[in-house]
């Protein structure tokens, strides 16, 4: 039989946690809804729906074990409380709606905040391996293996990329979790001094580094809906994460509203108190360009800022953006797909799942790249565009 996809609450990245923490401190009460998108097109899922529907009923019978909860305790960002409600919780099935429609799979989460924020990344990398299972049953591992050591190659052999560091972003869209923990074991062993860890917690405690990662979109994008004026919701968000973490986890997300209109927010107030701004949309260079022109104008100097790129990484692009800008900042870097999903020579699914509503209100993320954009209500996107002064993009809601 084969096993469960799921086999731990800590098989997730670390911002789920954190983003966790604080909806339990600020808002305990809030509603939300989010939806699933798979960019690829022409994905027929109709194969696997069956097995995606009871690998989810699994994970929602999965607890923390007193050992789980003893390592998310010696995170010392989080706190007794949170850890004590984490001892009680499991996810329910009742928050997922799941069908497939000629083949396009419909999944929508709707239910309070606190106790649907830990579906996204597991129920990810269910699809996605469910998905690998059904259509790439016999992958060549040894051919897999050689594109990994030539990875390690690559960084290792790299002249003047001493300094290059680099984690593993992969859980989302992986081949399998058993190839995850092989990558991640590989990367750790082969590159003891550049590969600095992973955002999977799981895989963090077994390799004994600390886990990677702060926020993501959701937690600006609820602030659309939770702030009091829709133009302060990202200043909003960004003191509810500095009250919660006091100077910790200190990586701002710029791309929710696109890098121009964060800027104008990201003030000097908040280009001192964060360690630096995180790249997840657009072309990183120009991203880069505009992040150390705004810190010079603030009388910052960049190089004690870290900027962290996570958009489709390889590690080819990595090192080019590392020996580009090692001189004026203090680059770092999460790889995805690249990672944990180089296995077969067919591209890996493009796939998501985003908040789509909170409190019963639409929020959007904007992005800096054309066709990220993601929201149910066009009418809202072009409002959210008209009051951060920016292009409204064009969603495919396919």
């Amino acid at each position: 039989m084969t096993e469960p996809v799921i086999q731990s609450l800590l098989d997730t990245d670390l911002y789920k946690y954190t983003m966790m923490q604080a909806v339990l401190h600020q808002h305990p009460a809030a509603e939300v809804e989010y939806r699933f998108r798979c960019r690829t097109p022409n994905v027929d899922f109709s194969a696997c729906l069956k097995d995606i529907s009871r690998e989810i009923d699994h994970l929602c019978n999965l607890q923390l074990s007193d050992d789980e909860l003893d390592y998310l305790a010696g995170l010392d960002y989080l706190k007794p409380d949170f850890i004590h409600f984490l001892r009680l919780f499991r996810l329910d099935r009742r928050f997922v709606q799941l069908e497939c429609i000629e083949g396009r799979l419909e999944l929508v989460i709707r239910g309070p905040w606190l106790h649907t924020i830990l579906f996204e990344v597991p129920l990810l990398a269910i699809i996605s391996e469910v998905f690998c299972r059904h259509h790439y049953p016999s992958p060549d591992w040894q051919h897999a293996r050689k594109k990994m050591q030539q990875k390690i190659a690559q960084v290792a052999g790299t002249q003047g990329a001493e300094g290059f560091r680099f984690s593993d972003f992969g859980t989302r869209r992986r081949f399998s979790g058993r190839w995850h923990k092989e990558v991640v074991q590989a990367f750790a062993e082969g590159l003891p001094e550049q590969f600095s860890g992973t955002s999977n917690l799981a895989l963090s405690r077994l390799i004994g580094r600390p886990p990677m990662g702060t926020m993501a979109h959701e937690f600006l994008q609820a602030f659309q809906a939770l702030g009091p004026r829709l133009i302060d919701s990202q200043k909003a968000a960004l003191d509810a994460w500095v009250g919660e973490y006091r100077g910790r986890l200190g990586i701002a997300l710029t791309d929710v509203v696109g890098m121009d209109a964060f800027l104008r927010d990201f003030d000097l107030y908040y280009a001192k108190l964060f360690d630096g701004l995180r790249h997840d949309s657009g072309d990183p260079v120009v991203w880069t360009e505009k992040a150390l022109a705004h810190y010079r104008r603030l009388k910052i100097d960049p190089l004690g800022k870290r900027l962290v790129y996570s958009d489709s990484l390889t590690v080819d692009k990595a090192l080019h953006l590392y020996l580009r800008f090692a001189g004026q900042c203090r680059p770092a870097f999460g790889i995805g797909t690249h990672l944990t999903n180089d296995v077969v020579e067919t591209a890996p699914l493009s796939m998501v799942i985003k908040m789509t509503r909170c409190n019963g209100q639409a929020v959007a993320k904007l992005s800096d790249s054309p066709g990220k954009a993601m929201c149910e209500d066009a009418g809202y996107l072009a409002y959210l565009s008209q009051v951060f002064g920016v292009p409204t993009p064009a969603v495919n809601q396919s």
